[in-house]
């Protein structure tokens, strides 16, 4: 059985939005007790991460070590059609992944007690970013 779904994250800039439950509704209403949930998302300029979902301050650093890895406007950037943030939130894409795939056991998807999924925009404006959500198993 493989089902898949098409959903839409708004996002509001910069800053990571968890998915996790709308990625857990589509593993249950496909209806599959175990196999692979794969979760994709459609741009180059936000990512999807696998990381602590209990303690905000994770988050806020992960954006800080990002800023230090992909700073905005760096004058050695020669890709800025889009502003000072454009080239920065390739990289942060690059850095960090476009995909994840997670297992799914007992109807949901597998992860740890402080795990969550989300998507990370790494754009200072909003945008409506698609996610792929394929469910393969039985």
């Amino acid at each position: 059985m493989v089902v898949q779904e098409l959903l839409t994250v708004a996002t509001e800039g910069r800053g990571t939005y968890e998915i996790t439950d709308r990625i857990q509704e589509v593993v249950r209403n496909a209806g599959c007790r175990v196999g692979t949930c794969h979760v994709f998302q459609h741009h180059t300029s936000a990512s999807l991460i696998v990381t602590e979902n209990a303690d905000p301050t994770v988050r806020r650093d992960l954006e800080t070590i990002a800023e230090r890895l992909a700073p905005d406007g760096d004058p050695a950037y020669r890709h800025d059609l889009e502003g000072p943030d454009d080239m920065a939130a390739h990289i942060r894409s690059v850095l960090t992944s476009t995909e994840v795939t997670l297992p799914v056991s007992e109807g949901r998807c597998v992860l740890g007690t402080w795990q969550g999924v989300y998507l990370w925009e790494h754009r200072y404006a909003g945008f409506r970013r698609r996610v792929t959500v394929t469910v393969q198993g039985e």
